[in-house]
């Protein structure tokens, strides 16, 4: 187990506040990504993805069962229900000649945002990127998630000046 509320609102290993109950957890099994499946749903229709596809999700988030060469997802839960989730995917920096981690999904249900579950994510997300060796965790959010970018901008995380191109294949 990665982070655990304390009884004084803090997790175990990790400086943000986050209630009691809460604790974050690598994903460990195919039955624990069925259970995570609606989250990510939801954090796509979040984003606006058009075509949800439970099975092309399956099939692509099973890469990030732990242990995996791939990334890892975070879970966080309080008692049986999932809260939020972080997926991150280990990642090369030839700036830097070193690993790092990205977290490309960051995902908290609306009844529990701003009860410290994003941070506690997000700073379990570091130690995991720590405890690999990485030099930097990143991440980047839609210009108007502002909500968002109020958590990210509380973090002491900076913002990069690099702008992010896709290019459609």
């Amino acid at each position: 187990m990665l982070a655990r509320g304390t009884g004084q609102g803090r997790p175990a290993r990790y400086g943000g506040d986050v209630p009691e109950d809460v604790r974050i957890e690598p994903l460990q099994s195919e039955a624990e990504l069925e259970r995570l499946l609606p989250a990510i749903a939801a954090y796509q229709r979040f984003y606006e993805v058009a075509d949800i596809d439970d099975e092309r999700n399956r099939a692509f988030f099973a890469r990030f069962i732990s242990p995996s060469d791939d990334g890892a997802i975070l879970v966080a839960r309080a008692g049986d229900e999932i809260r939020g989730y972080a997926c991150l995917y280990w990642h090369l920096s030839s700036l830097a000649a070193a690993e790092t981690v990205l977290m490309n999904d960051l995902f908290v249900g609306e009844d529990a945002r701003g009860e410290g579950v994003g941070r506690a994510l997000i700073e379990a997300s570091a130690a995991v990127a720590r405890e690999r060796g990485a030099v930097w965790l990143e991440w980047c959010t839609a210009p108007d998630n502002v909500r968002a970018q109020a958590l990210y901008d509380s973090t002491g995380a900076e913002r990069s000046e690099w702008i992010e191109y896709e290019l459609g294949l």
